[in-house]
Order: structure tokens, then C-alpha cells, then sequence
């Protein structure tokens, strides 16, 4: 018994050594300090900084920075910078990289303008000293991030501009550290401009050119290796970030560029997606925050008046300064006041590359131990700061958006209720059809995605609706990995078109996705019999598709449209539809119909805030058009509307036009909208 008490006194004498216990103290803090926060209204961020002060070295010694603490949070910042690209809208950031140049440039010249002259003359410290402490102003962490992706905010234009403003400033500020560093060591010449001009463009070569081929390759090699796809992109981010290290600059500069050059081939609601951001915002991204609150030493305060005064002016600068390049940026693009407090939240908080700027000029004897404890104290409070604001002014942006989408909810069926149906049969190619509609199905309608088998009404009906059931299970699997909710019917019924026929009615869908023939002998065979059956047997939105190529493969969405198409009541239902494909895919829309149609539809992206829309190429004779389409591509997406008979967009040659279609473009991944006829 005294053995045992020796030996548990040992394994739980401070600090703690033990592997084993340090990770489950680690996952005890990430789970109950921000439950416990949350009712007090403090931001999870907080809690889990706080408690790192706690247990740190500098609080109750229970944790010690070693290299295992330094390599979970390493991880966890490489994990911040990464998803920050992975989710950045490159739409919508190639419409507005202009302002992104602009606010980088805000947030860049204001703290360091307003910096220097404090440190030189307020603070007496000489050029090298206040020009590295002023750059430090410049930089940013995202550490707020997690809290904009929670309550998904993170494709408002504000998060687009801050995140790509983000990487410009802490680019620029890390050179500015490598320029000290030679000036103070005198090898600051032509040879060291030099190798690191040369050193970063081979790094952004590799980057940009050839790892997206690669991953382009690998995804669509090994698109049924869905685990082996997470290793592969884990292995490019850290990789990058060695990369950017060998450049001359930091690690996080790798992982942000690994998400950028990821981004357009991770769909933002795929499965691949939901992993990245369910490992990182569960594991990673809390370690590090914990970590960060392990450096702070709040005994700094009481070391003496001068550590008080510079922790003091150093927080006050860095806040301020960081506030007016929100406000300037918020006053120059007219945003919202929420949208500059979102600015304002994101680009206020200080850690990694403050860190890192710090620590290396106090390494050099650059600065000396007063900044670097007040920089200490000025990152606790800044991340506190910052994570309030962020909170705060996130959940007014959302809040709009919501007052505003109920002016949209008609589009998706009343309050925007939208219900997704897929009858599935011998489809060999129906894991496509359920990604397509994971795609685009509206996350915020609370109805699952519907699966459903209709079995012939025989003797053998009963086990029939049994097996179908237990073969449709795998869905409901794979809905999950993407974090909706997929429901399987089997029902019993004399033939597949009137079960499906029914279904969709006591369901009350509203858009119904189909698997497209190979066959295009006839009109009435391009779709087969059964197909052309359920689409005239309902007046829902039916989506017949034939995606034989891989998400990653495809490089545009052309969608073409017949004269009138604009004024079939489910219009606008089908354009929101491949416009959210579009945003997910990351690919443009080129639009082709006739003026009045091309009106609209540019009307229609301009409200939803489509992002990058490519071309729009005006026709109005099908014939000739059939013949003037030799710019699509094999890689393309084509989308053609047509309309069922009787109604306003139907032409007698819409049939013909259409099998011209199929063998003209046999090749490519194709998908045939049948718009809502009636409200």
C-alpha cells in the first residue's frame, strides 16, 4: 500500500512528467473551460487562455512548456493558419483582393507609424530596438478565428478582407524581422536580398503550380480513400510550412499558402472538410491557446514600474493602432459598424508571429527584458480583447443575414424548409448523386436528405422493404461524415414512377435529383423511359445528373438556358442552387441565354453575393448555338434547363436540341433541370 501512495505521489508531483496524465489534464481543460465560461457569456477562446495561465509554469506549475506541450501547440497555430486559407471564399477575395491589399496596408502602416515614435522617444529605446517593437504592432494571430467559423460568418466580405490582409501585414513584418536580423549581424548586402527573393519564389512555384496538380492527382486517384485524404493533406501543410521556413520566413506563412492552394479542391461541405475542421477546432487549436496562456507571467506586473509602464503602453498602442486601420477600412469601403468591429476583433489579438518576432530580437539582444514581459502581458490581453469583440460583433452579422434571409425564404419553400428526394435504383454511380446533393442542399433547412427505394407490391414485398432498408444504411454513414441528416424510405408500390410519385408528396419535396441514361437514341430514351416518366408525373424542381468526372476535376459551370427561361416560377430556386455549387466547388459560372434571362440571372448573383462569376454570352436560337460551342471544355460542368410541355419555356425543338446535346458533349459531366412549375 505505501508503495502505491509513494508511487502515485511521484507520478503526480508538480510540475507533471507523465505523458499519459498531462494529456488527459490537457482534453479535461479543452472540454469543461468553456462549458463552465459559457454561462458566465465568456468566449471559449478566453477560458481555455486563462487556463493555461493557471497551470502554467508562471501559475500553479502544473504544466511546463516541454517539447511535447511546443509540439501540439505548434501544430495547433499550424492548424489556425491553415484553415483561415482553406475557408477563405477565393471568390469572393480575387472580387475584393483590392480592399485586402488596402486594409493589409491599414493595418500594417498605422501600428508601425504610431509604434516607433513611442518607443524611440516615449520609451528612450534606440532604432533597431523601437523599429522591431513597431513592426510587432503590425502583426496579427487569428486566434479569434475559430469563433467567425462557429457561428459561419466566415464568408462575410469583412472575414475575407481581414484574413487576406492577415497574411499580407504578417508576411511583410516577418521580412522586416529577417532585415533586422542581417542589419544587426552586418550581413545585410546584395547577397542576402538575393537568396531571399530567389528562396520565396521557388517557394511559391512549388506551392502554386505544383502541389495543387499533385493533390488534384491524388484526390481523384484515390477518391474512394476518404481517410487517406486527410493524411494527405495534413502531410501538405506541414510540409509547406517547412518550406516557408527554408524561404526565411515563419512556418505559418507554409500553412496559410497550403490553404490557399487546397482550397479550390476541398469542397466547403464536404466530408474531407468537416474532418479538417472537427480535428482542429476539437484538439489542435485549444492546445495551442493553452499554450498561450502558459508563456503569460502575470508577476511581470509587479516587477516594477517600468515593466508596468512599457506593459501598458505597449497594450494601449497595440490596441488602438489596431482599431483605427478597422475604422479607416470600415469608413473607406462602408461597411457596417458590426463588420468593422468583426475587422477590428480579428486583427486585434497578438500571439504568434509576436511571439516569434520578440523571442528572436531578445535572443539577439535586440530588446531587452522589460518589452518582453510587457509583450507578454499585452498578448493576454489583446487575445481577451479580441475574442470578445469578435463574439460580440459576429453574432450581429449573423443575426442580419438571418432578418434578411426570410426575405429569400420563399425561394426554398415556405420559411425555407427546402427537402431533397433521391429515389435510387440500379445506379452504379449514386455515391455522385449524394455528394451533389450534400452540395447543395441549404444548411439552414432543418429537413434531412431523402433516399428512397420503392419495392414492387408482391409476396416478397415485406423482405424486399427489409434489405432495402439495411442497403441504404451506408448513406445515412456517409451523410454523416458531412454532418446532415439523410433519411431512407422503402415503401411498397405497384411501379417505381407513382411510389416516387407519392413520396414526394408525403414528404412535401421540393427538389428531386435523378441519375441520367447513357442511351440517346430517342428523345424519349435520353433519359429512359422511367426517368422521363417521374419527371412529367410531378411539377417539383427534378435535376437529372450524370457527374462522371471528379469534383477536383472541373473547372466551370456553363449553364444554358431557352428564351423565357426567367419566367418559369422555379428560376430562381435552380440558379441558387449552381450558384451555391459554384461557391462550393470554387469554380465560375459562365451563363449563356438571351438578354432578358441574362438580366435577371445577374441580378439574382448581385443579391446573393455569388462571388467570381465569369462570362455572360447572349443567344437566343438553339440550332445556331449548338454550333458556336466549341470553347467548352471536357472539364467542364454543363448545366442545361429545359421545361416540361406546356409551359412557358417550351419549344417544340427543346427535345431535339437536347440529344444533340448528349452527343455533342458525351464526355462531360452533364446535369438536365426541370424547373418548379407551380408555387
Amino acid at each position: 500500500m505505501n508503495e502505491f501512495i509513494n508511487h502515485l505521489l511521484n507520478e503526480t508531483k508538480l510540475p507533471l512528467v507523465n505523458p499519459v496524465l498531462i494529456f488527459a489534464l490537457i482534453l479535461l481543460i479543452i472540454l469543461l473551460s468553456p462549458i463552465l465560461l459559457r454561462r458566465l457569456n465568456v468566449p471559449g477562446i478566453v477560458g481555455l487562455i486563462i487556463s493555461g495561465v493557471i497551470i502554467g509554469p508562471h501559475g500553479l506549475n502544473i504544466l511546463e512548456k516541454n517539447s511535447a506541450v511546443d509540439l501540439f501547440s505548434t501544430i495547433g497555430l499550424l492548424y489556425i493558419m491553415f484553415i483561415a486559407g482553406l475557408e477563405l471564399d477565393m471568390n469572393e477575395f480575387q472580387s475584393n483582393r483590392n480592399k485586402s491589399l488596402l486594409f493589409g496596408f491599414f493595418t500594417f502602416i498605422i501600428p508601425l507609424t504610431i509604434g516607433f515614435p513611442v518607443c524611440f522617444y516615449l520609451l528612450g529605446y534606440d532604432f533597431n530596438a523601437s523599429f522591431l517593437t513597431a513592426s510587432m504592432f503590425s502583426t496579427h494571430t487569428l486566434i479569434a478565428y475559430p469563433i467567425v467559423s462557429r457561428l459561419g460568418v466566415s464568408k462575410n466580405q469583412a472575414v475575407a478582407i481581414t484574413v487576406g490582409g492577415t497574411i499580407l501585414t504578417d508576411t511583410a513584418v516577418l521580412i522586416i524581422l529577417a532585415v533586422i536580423m542581417g542589419n544587426s549581424h552586418g550581413n545585410l548586402n546584395q547577397a542576402f536580398w538575393i537568396r531571399l527573393g530567389v528562396s520565396l519564389a521557388i517557394f511559391s512555384a512549388i506551392m502554386f503550380m505544383i502541389i495543387p496538380r499533385i493533390a488534384k492527382w491524388f484526390f481523384h486517384k484515390l477518391e474512394g480513400e476518404k481517410h487517406a485524404h486527410y493524411i494527405f493533406v495534413l502531410a501538405i501543410v506541414f510540409f509547406s510550412a517547412f518550406m516557408a521556413q527554408m524561404s526565411g520566413v515563419e512556418p505559418i506563412i507554409g500553412a496559410f499558402v497550403a490553404g490557399l492552394a487546397l482550397n479550390r479542391l476541398i469542397p466547403h461541405s464536404s466530408a474531407l472538410m468537416n474532418r479538417i475542421q472537427f480535428i482542429g477546432n476539437s484538439l489542435f487549436i485549444p492546445f495551442f491557446l493553452i499554450s498561450v496562456g502558459m508563456v503569460v507571467d502575470t508577476a511581470v506586473i509587479l516587477s516594477g514600474s517600468k515593466a508596468l509602464i512599457v506593459a501598458v503602453t505597449l497594450t494601449i498602442v497595440a490596441l488602438s493602432s489596431k482599431w483605427l486601420a478597422a475604422f479607416f477600412t470600415r469608413v473607406t469601403f462602408k461597411y457596417s459598424r458590426a463588420q468593422g468591429q468583426l475587422i477590428f476583433g480579428l486583427s486585434s489579438s497578438h500571439a504568434a508571429a509576436t511571439l516569434a518576432i520578440i523571442s528572436v530580437g531578445f535572443q539577439a539582444k535586440i530588446i531587452d527584458e522589460n518589452i518582453l514581459n510587457g509583450t507578454v502581458i499585452l498578448i493576454l490581453i489583446t487575445c481577451i480583447v479580441a475574442s470578445f469583440v469578435t463574439e460580440k460583433s459576429a453574432k450581429k452579422i449573423v443575426i442580419f443575414s438571418k432578418e434578411n434571409d426570410q426575405s429569400h425564404a420563399n425561394i426554398n419553400g415556405k420559411n425555407g424548409s427546402e427537402h431533397i428526394l433521391l429515389p435510387i435504383a440500379n445506379i452504379s454511380n449514386f455515391d455522385k448523386l449524394l455528394e451533389f446533393a450534400l452540395l447543395i442542399k441549404d444548411k439552414k433547412s432543418d429537413n434531412p436528405i431523402s433516399i428512397l427505394s420503392v419495392v414492387p407490391n408482391n409476396d416478397d414485398a415485406e423482405i424486399n422493404v427489409i434489405n432495402a432498408r439495411i442497403k441504404l444504411e451506408e448513406y445515412v454513414r456517409q451523410g454523416s461524415a458531412f454532418e446532415v441528416n439523410v433519411n431512407v424510405i422503402a415503401t411498397i408500390d405497384y411501379n417505381s414512377t407513382s411510389g416516387i410519385a407519392r413520396t414526394i408528396k408525403e414528404i412535401m419535396a421540393n427538389i428531386l435529383i435523378l441519375g441520367w441514361s447513357r442511351n440517346t437514341e430517342s428523345t424519349q430514351r435520353l433519359l429512359g423511359d422511367k426517368v422521363t416518366s417521374i419527371i412529367h408525373s410531378n411539377k417539383k424542381t427534378v435535376i437529372v445528373c450524370l457527374i462522371n468526372k471528379s469534383w477536383v476535376t472541373l473547372k466551370r459551370i456553363c449553364i444554358i438556358t431557352p428564351p423565357l427561361s426567367e419566367k418559369e416560377v422555379g428560376f430562381s430556386l435552380w440558379l441558387m442552387k449552381m450558384s451555391k455549387l459554384s461557391k462550393e466547388l470554387s469554380i465560375p459560372i459562365d451563363y449563356f441565354g438571351n438578354k432578358y434571362s441574362i438580366e435577371i440571372a445577374r441580378q439574382q448573383f448581385k443579391t446573393w453575393n455569388s462571388g467570381l462569376i465569369g462570362n455572360f454570352i447572349e443567344f437566343d436560337d438553339w440550332e445556331k448555338f449548338i454550333g458556336q460551342t466549341g470553347d467548352i471544355q471536357p472539364d467542364d460542368l454543363l448545366v442545361m434547363v429545359t421545361a416540361r410541355k406546356g409551359f412557358v419555356s417550351y419549344t417544340n425543338n427543346l427535345e431535339h436540341s437536347l440529344v444533340k446535346f448528349e452527343k455533342q458533349f458525351e464526355t462531360n459531366s452533364r446535369l438536365l433541370i426541370y424547373p418548379q412549375q407551380f408555387e
